[in-house]
């Protein structure tokens, strides 16, 4: 074969492409299987690279472009004092905020007295034991003794800073305190001198050196770390021109900043008058009384909390607390526990309870109930009496409802520290309102009656309070009524000894 033939036969092998390879166009551009076009640039394209400075420039300082800057800029600044003057206004308009009143410790949660150790839990080590329990309750306060050595009416075996053996120790009562003040917990110890004997101060009087061993007795357990200290029928050392000695060393050394010390008093069989001249002229941080049980009648207790409504940061109120007693020894029926909670959580004032009452634990004659602590426990099967698991289902949802009212009662600035308001009592009903500045308002509305009851709640004409056509409720005794129903506030049915919290919001 010539070179010329073999040339010719190249020739031919490269016109003959296969099909994939041929040209997908008539314009004898080639493709590629896989889709792939070569396309030629035109080498003269131009591409814009934007206007040089001096173009800008130039540009800029024409009269169009500097009449359209000045449009923008006064625009600009127009709107800007727009908004400012819109701001200005809402701020104007809306209504100031009230000021939070005073508060300390003491005011924001439930106090918890423990006056026999053995019966809540063997002493001072099952208090210890027992501190997750109350921190579960929003407890802000343990009342704990009296634990000092004396002898019934024997003024002479008097030693407030020795712990009764019986009791526990110095050591065991300060891991208490340490433990207890690590979960937001305070301690406050009670000193009444004569707790055994029939007179809490041995005599009529407390003379000065009783006085005296009181202060020196609260000096020392202060400075070891105690929150507050405690004293029964207050209304007698009151009247000593001591008794502004052992104040001073309660409170004297109150700073800025710094955590303040307790100074709680007892007073038992006083009217609402002399209780409000007492906080006033003593100096006593907070009073407890027991006018919840002296005073006959709803009207007679709704009036009480009226009077001393603008006290309420210096005042204790209790069921059975200021006679060192559970709440169900105090009550007509044991059937009424939640309800009496019901009230003192939601009542101006801190609340007050003897160990026990979060489960409407009945104490047993004289003696200090035992504390019952396994509500949880379910029987085992076959094993099932049914009133002692009726009592513990009735604890178990007591406890329940103690724990959400306490938990309640502290987020809510109306039930904390708001203002009260009377709206309606009878010999078998009693409701009022609290409410604080703008927050959400809150009636208590309480049925102590043996048959149902139909409540219309009424407002005596105040400057600045209404009530709505309706409340919401919120928690309630009356199975009847669940959480989130709507209520007619003219006409509020409640079933026998069962008690109702509404809420409404605040409107401007």
């Amino acid at each position: 074969m010539t070179k010329d033939t073999e040339i010719d036969m190249k020739e031919v092998e490269l016109n003959e492409m296969d099909p994939e390879k041929q040209p997908m166009t008539g314009d004898g551009q080639t493709g590629e299987k896989n889709g792939t076009i070569k396309l030629k640039v035109p080498e003269d394209e131009v591409t814009f690279t934007g206007l040089s400075k001096e173009e800008l420039m130039k540009v800029a300082g024409t009269p169009g472009w500097v009449r359209t800057r000045w449009v923008l800029l006064i625009l600009f600044w127009l709107g800007w004092l727009g908004m400012l003057a819109g701001a200005i206004a809402i701020i104007v308009k809306a209504p100031p905020c009230k000021p939070i009143p005073e508060m300390n410790w003491w005011n924001e949660g439930p106090l918890y007295q423990i006056s026999d150790l053995e019966a809540f839990s063997d002493g001072l080590e099952g208090v210890e034991a027992k501190l997750d329990n109350m921190n579960q309750l929003k407890v802000k306060g343990l009342i704990i003794g009296p634990l000092h050595t004396v002898q019934a009416d024997q003024p002479a075996t008097l030693n407030l800073k020795l712990i009764d053996p019986s009791q526990g120790s110095e050591a065991a009562l300060l891991s208490v305190v340490n433990k207890a003040q690590k979960k937001g917990i305070s301690v406050i110890l009670d000193l009444t001198p004569n707790y055994e004997g029939s007179s809490p101060w041995f005599s009529e009087n407390a003379d000065a050196d009783l006085i005296e061993k009181v202060k020196d007795a609260a000096e020392y357990w202060l400075k070891l770390g105690v929150d507050g200290i405690k004293v029964s029928d207050v209304t007698v050392p009151a009247q000593s021109p001591d008794w502004s000695k052992l104040a001073a060393v309660v409170q004297g050394n109150r700073t800025e900043g710094t955590k303040n010390k307790l100074l709680m008093g007892v007073a038992k069989g006083i009217s609402p008058p002399d209780v409000s001249q007492l906080v006033n002229t003593s100096g006593i941080d907070l009073l407890l009384s027991d006018l919840l049980t002296t005073q006959n009648g709803n009207a007679a207790k709704l009036t009480s909390m009226d009077l001393l409504s603008e006290l309420k940061m210096q005042l204790g109120w209790g069921v059975g607390a200021a006679q060192g007693e559970q709440l169900t020894n105090q009550i007509s029926a044991p059937g009424l526990t939640r309800l009496y909670q019901l009230l003192l959580f939601t009542m101006p004032g801190t609340p007050v309870f003897t160990y026990g009452d979060e489960i409407g634990l009945m104490g047993q004659g004289g003696a200090s109930p035992k504390m019952v602590w396994d509500i949880e426990k379910e029987p085992a099967e076959g094993s099932v009496n049914e009133t002692a698991e009726a009592i513990r289902k009735e604890r178990v949802e007591t406890r329940k409802w103690f724990r959400s009212l306490s938990d309640l009662r502290g987020k809510e600035r109306s039930l904390l520290h708001g203002d009260f308001y009377r709206l309606e009592a009878s010999n078998e009903a009693l409701s009022f309102l609290r409410l604080w500045d703008q927050s959400d308002r809150f009636i208590t509305v309480l049925n102590f009656a043996s048959a149902p009851e139909t409540i219309t709640l009424k407002l005596q004409a105040t400057e600045g309070v209404e009530l709505p056509e309706q409340g919401k409720v919120r928690l309630s005794t009356d199975p009847d009524l669940e959480p989130e129903t709507m209520l007619d506030l003219h006409s509020i049915k409640l079933g026998p000894g069962q008690g109702v919290l509404l809420q409404f919001p605040y409107v401007a």
